[in-house]
């Protein structure tokens, strides 16, 4: 009975210690001494811990939670008068930040498409990710602005920001010359669709709120209206552009050929009433047609021709964007044009199909480029034009000074966004190709306001220039790179953020594609393309990667070693070896290394370089960093044993005079994968083609460029169309080029039907 008692007074005194934390949590103001619940004796006064364990715990968890509180509001983590002032300024910098990024967008979105400056990429980049980001969170504090603004401010300033939410959708839809930043952004357009109706949601729950029937209410429709048209635009485009859905539309009607059981029918007929039956083939009739790309009807336009020739021919070689396969009649069609073509011609054709294609998956062009679509960019200026105009006519003295100029923004960034739009649109190429094909004396005048002068279109750093790709070759070296190799400060926070690679991508230089590199890449295929007769043709060609001309120029038995090897491995050795005969040439005959081929080596060796150091995806499968990383390693060793080196002529002639009369791999193992001294013996070959086989310097320099050139080719038809495609949001890569003007050649193994379906008839005797 006594511990009973004992208990029940325990439980009691209990009970009136939780009362008390209780009541200090829910009034923290008077808890005067937190101090005295850290004392010792506050907490062996009352000692539970064999009968009621639970409880003491759940009294020392309430103490401390009001220790917390009260240390909170002691020492807050930003001044009052900060948190006013951005409470009051939050929305309003919000939206306008939200405005700039539309506008940087649309003035940077379509130069990533002839540009490959690193910087502007990262600004794209940095606007592409935030703008959505922006719009989103300024909806949901526009959605908690409407319950602080029911209590505390006056309803007029709510009204007017609620009328900034249609905005908002405007800027989600994005502007035209960029809907997605890479192609993967493509296969997240239910995410988009999603967000559209999360996003027009909360706006128009924040429209219904701030409803009291004044003008501004009503003015917000349009803009609403104006919202959906570009946030279901995006989304439209977006689905379209996705691999599946892009892939679909363009898949032809299922064919299931002749009737092979009726055929077969007939025959066992005949042949069972005792006649002798043969089968007589005849001819396709689609063999028999030449298709050519249709003649420019308006030949105001200058490049007519050539816009006509890349729209025909992009409509069907647009399947390889999309991994589907080609028929013979795509390869005779183009194999026609492109033989008798001139390689201005030729290239400008190509630049201006793979301009055609980044419109299509990074751009509104699917939408833009049509009539419903200029109808929408009519409706959606009208609408915005009209919205300003009323907006300057109503009694504005009721809202707040700042937020009407904010809203003043607003209307005009849309309104110089919707003409900067139109812009782009009358001086593309798409407007160009519509042009030339309709002749009437209107469109004449419009022609010679808009392109033949180009006033309005020849602002620099405003709109954007005439041109469809960079036209340039990044340039990676290894011997200079090694050369400049130090140690690197922060090196660990650099591997640490994976931002090495994106360092030296930036520190690349840039070379421009010469007419003599083009012209000779054009004559190589073009003169490969005559042997593409059947697939297997196609097969064995796209194979070859440096020893078809070896074996042409009878080199294969003193060079055929090199290019027998792993791809990436006869990179590398071709690479230095390049290196080191251009700087020993360069040294006994300056002129020797200013041909053309001498050129074209030099560059593509530091452009095939670059694909298999920062792009490896682009290039055949192999453990090319691995052997690049040795390479280097062995080299800076090299170099730094020899610290009297001090330029790549030097360094090259150094590495020559290492004996290489004993393989390395015998030497060294396998360790390592590197290819320095391999390279050295690869170089002495060829200079030895001067001594040994008496060829002239200018000869030599012929067969490595056109080693250089089959190793592109070879390079581009092994390389997956998504990274084409991935490119050309970064200015284009001549890799691309080579491998669309391949398969207008017929050189590639896309075109999987050869001869079309058979027309046999019953012969009965």
């Amino acid at each position: 009975m006594e511990n009973s008692k004992k208990n029940i007074g325990r439980m009691d005194q209990f009970r009136r210690l939780t009362k008390r934390t209780q009541f200090q949590e829910q009034s923290p103001h008077h808890f005067t001494s937190p101090s005295l619940a850290l004392h010792p004796s506050a907490t062996t006064a009352f000692d539970y811990s064999d009968e009621f364990p639970f409880q003491r715990n759940h009294a020392l968890h309430s103490v401390s939670s009001m220790i917390l509180m009260n240390r909170r509001k002691l020492m807050p983590i930003f001044p009052s008068s900060l948190m006013k002032l951005w409470n009051k300024w939050e929305i309003r910098v919000m939206v306008l930040l939200s405005l700039f990024l539309q506008i940087l967008l649309i003035f940077l979105g379509s130069r990533r498409k002839y540009t490959s400056r690193k910087w502007i990429g990262v600004i794209i980049w940095l606007a592409y990710l935030s703008a959505d980001w922006i719009a989103t969170v300024s909806i949901g504090i526009l959605m908690n602005q409407e319950e602080d603004c029911e209590e505390k401010s006056p309803p007029t300033n709510f009204v007017i920001m609620a009328f900034w939410a249609p905005f908002l959708l405007v800027h989600l839809g994005g502007p035209d010359t960029i809907t997605a930043y890479s192609l993967e952004d493509n296969e997240l357009w239910l995410r988009h669709f999603l967000g559209l109706l999360t996003q027009f949601g909360g706006a128009f729950y924040v429209f219904l709120k701030s409803w009291n029937g004044e003008a501004l209410n009503f003015l917000a429709i349009p803009v609403f209206f104006i919202g959906l048209i570009k946030y279901g635009e995006r989304t439209w485009v977006l689905r379209s552009a996705s691999s599946s859905h892009f892939r679909d539309a363009m898949l032809p009607r299922p064919d299931p050929g002749p009737n092979y059981a009726k055929i077969m029918d007939g025959y066992s007929l005949k042949k069972a009433e005792g006649y002798n039956v043969s089968l007589c083939r005849g001819i396709e009739t689609s063999q028999l047609v030449n298709h050519s790309p249709p003649a420019a009807i308006n030949s105001i336009v200058p490049d007519a021709a050539i816009l006509q020739a890349a729209y025909y021919f992009f409509n069907n070689f647009k399947r390889l964007f999309a991994d589907l396969i080609l028929s013979f009649q795509d390869r005779q069609d183009s194999q026609s044009f492109f033989q008798s073509t001139s390689w201005e011609e030729v290239f400008m054709v190509i630049e201006t199909e793979l301009g055609f294609m980044y419109d299509v998956l990074y751009t509104k062009s699917a939408v833009v480029y049509s009539r419903f679509g200029s109808l929408l960019r009519c409706i959606s200026l009208f609408c915005t034009i009209s919205v300003l105009i009323a907006f300057s006519s109503i009694d504005r003295n009721r809202y707040s000074t700042t937020d009407v100029i904010i809203t003043y923004w607003l209307l005009a960034g849309g309104i110089v966004i919707e003409i900067y739009a139109i812009a782009v649109l009358l001086s593309s190429d798409w407007t160009e190709l519509w042009l030339s094909k309709h002749k009437n004396p209107v469109l004449k005048l419009l022609y010679q306001t808009l392109f033949s002068h180009r006033l309005c279109f020849q602002v620099p750093y405003l709109f954007p220039e005439k041109s469809r790709w960079s036209n340039s070759m990044a340039q990676h070296n290894l011997i200079s790179i090694c050369l400049k190799d130090k140690p690197v400060r922060c090196s660990g926070i650099q591997e640490l953020l994976g931002i090495n690679e994106a360092l030296q991508a930036y520190q690349c230089k840039i070379s421009k594609v010469s007419p003599d590199l083009k012209r000779s890449i054009l004559e190589i295929l073009r003169e490969k393309s005559k042997g593409a007769s059947d697939i297997e043709a196609c097969k064995r060609i796209c194979s070859q990667r440096g020893d078809n001309v070896l074996e042409r120029m009878n080199c294969i038995q003193k060079l055929g070693w090199s290019v027998k090897v792993e791809f990436d491995r006869s990179v590398l050795l071709w690479h230095i070896a390049t290196d080191l005969c251009y700087y020993t040439d360069l040294k006994k005959n300056p002129n020797s290394v200013e041909s053309s081929n001498c050129k074209s080596s030099k560059v593509l060796s530091d452009y095939m370089m670059y694909l298999l150091v920062m792009c490896p995806f682009m290039l055949p499968n192999g453990i090319g960093k691995i052997r690049y990383q040795d390479s280097c390693a062995e080299a800076v060793e090299f170099f730094q044993e020899r610290n009297y080196i001090t330029s790549q002529s030097e360094a090259c002639s150094t590495l020559l005079q290492v004996s290489t009369e004993i393989l390395p791999l015998d030497v060294k193992g396998d360790r390592s994968k590197s290819v320095i001294f391999d390279a050295c013996r690869l170089a002495k070959c060829l200079q030895s083609l001067e001594t040994e086989e008496q060829w002239q310097c200018e000869q030599k320099w012929e067969m490595m460029s056109n080693v250089w050139v089959e190793m592109l080719a070879h390079g581009a038809g092994q390389c997956q169309w998504n990274h084409h495609a991935k490119q050309l949001a970064q200015g284009g890569e001549l890799l691309t080029h080579v491998w669309l003007l391949m398969a207008h050649f017929g050189i590639t193994e896309h075109f999987q039907i050869s001869q079309g379906h058979a027309r046999v008839r019953l012969v009965v005797n």
